[in-house]
């Protein structure tokens, strides 16, 4: 499948958006903390969820869609720990289903994890991290095997923050015995969130969203409905294309909080803003101005905005610097942005310099991964002519019903097989 889409016309709305991605993962495998039923709400129907739900129901677990966005899941007659070899490895995100699994059954399989370009990375700081727990680690072909009887309060500093890794070791240090401390922690509002939940079913987390967490083990968990907050990354997307598209555009049920520095950095170039509690509404701005831009870990600019704001930058007047601190590789989409006509220079792996503003012709791409999909999607609606973008798995991974959502706001999207 590919999506073909025609681009030079404005957009004009509203859109909604959706459960976060990266919290409804973590969410998900949470469920095996739980003997008991537990229900989510305003879960995301993207490729990632449903990759989730299926590695979860072949262990076992009952997963029913409710409806409207809702899920019922029961573990309480699980006793499979490993992890599918053909499912598991589709998805880098299965890592987080050890920690809750090896917490609640002391043993836990996992395939090495995978998902897209951006996803291979090592799994490192996981293995160090459940060790410091207590846990046994073994390493054979393609799997790794953990082990603990019960696990152990520890303190863990992480040697660099991540998001996934703190989400794992706090939900394994839940039903551990006694403290753990968490070091160098990550602060995104999906972190927050999750431990805003499970405090409420009767973990002992404090200090989430902060540099360092404490967790006091527990005995058990009683279930809450689980209620997922907005995803700021889709927020952030469609405020960024609505100014590259130079449209009105309101942004409905998101958290703008979430999203302060992004924010600041599309009214600094001169996009005009309407900020509320629960919506952005982008208004039409003409003669956008260059800006530098370095990725930070939360509250910083979040990398998986800086895809889309360079394809902005494309059309603002001046030159531009974009610095990925984050991820190795992640400016790699930039030939494909040039191939349309941007005029960009990569200075190597982490720097680029954009220099605008130029006109975008419609070409054939591909989605490299997730954000950089999105970023050939929005480079598309501001382009000239048509384009065709393939290996669009990749962008279904992270958005739902894109195809559907930006045709009611105008845009002349479809799909193609």
């Amino acid at each position: 499948m590919k999506y073909i889409i025609s681009g030079g016309k404005k957009l004009e709305g509203e859109i909604k958006v959706g459960g976060a991605k990266n919290l409804a993962l973590k969410a998900l495998a949470a469920s095996f903390l739980f003997k008991q039923e537990i229900i989510f709400n305003n879960v995301p129907e993207i490729e990632d969820v449903k990759q989730i739900l299926e590695i979860i129901k072949d262990l076992g677990a009952k997963v029913e869609n409710i409806g409207n966005h809702q899920y019922k899941i029961f573990t309480g007659n699980v006793t499979k720990t490993l992890l599918s070899s053909t499912l598991a490895p589709k998805l880098r995100a299965s890592i987080v289903l050890i920690g809750p699994i090896l917490a609640r059954f002391g043993e836990a399989t996992l395939p090495y994890p995978g998902g897209c370009v951006i996803g291979m990375r090592p799994i490192d700081i996981f293995i160090d991290g459940f060790r410091a727990l207590g846990a046994e680690v073994k390493e054979y072909k393609d799997v790794f095997y953990f082990k603990a009887k019960k696990l152990i309060g520890t303190k863990f500093i992480f040697p660099i923050i991540s998001v996934t890794a703190t989400e794992t070791l706090m939900m394994a240090a839940i039903l551990a015995k006694g403290r753990t401390i968490l070091v160098n922690t990550a602060c995104e509002p999906e972190i927050l969130a999750l431990a805003n939940f499970l405090n409420s079913c009767g973990a002992k987390i404090s200090g989430a969203g902060t540099n360092t967490i404490i967790i006091d083990g527990v005995n058990k968990l009683s279930p809450k409905v689980f209620d997922i907050i907005p995803d700021r990354i889709e927020a952030g997307t469609f405020a960024i294309m609505a100014a590259a598209t130079n449209s009105d555009l309101k942004i409905k049920n998101c958290n703008p909080m979430h999203l302060e520095i992004p924010l600041l950095m599309l009214q600094k170039i001169g996009v005009k803003l309407q900020i509320g509690k629960d919506f952005i509404h982008v208004f039409p701005s003409k003669n956008l101005k260059a800006i530098n831009i370095v990725t930070h870990e939360y509250p910083g600019f979040v990398t998986d905005l800086q895809a889309p704001f360079t394809v902005l930058l494309t059309q603002t007047c001046g030159m531009s610097l974009v610095h990925e601190t984050i991820y190795e590789g992640r400016l790699f989409y930039i030939d494909k942005l040039n191939r349309m006509g941007a005029h960009i220079v990569l200075c190597d792996p982490h720097r680029a310099i954009i220099n605008g503003p130029t006109k975008l012709y419609g070409k054939k791409v591909e989605s490299p991964d997730i954000r950089a999909g999105m970023a050939m999607v929005i480079a598309a609606l501001v382009a000239n002519g048509t384009t065709e973008i393939d290996n669009i798995y990749q962008i279904n991974r992270g958005y739902e019903k894109i195809k559907e959502r930006l045709q009611a706001i105008g845009a002349r999207i479809k799909y193609e097989v």
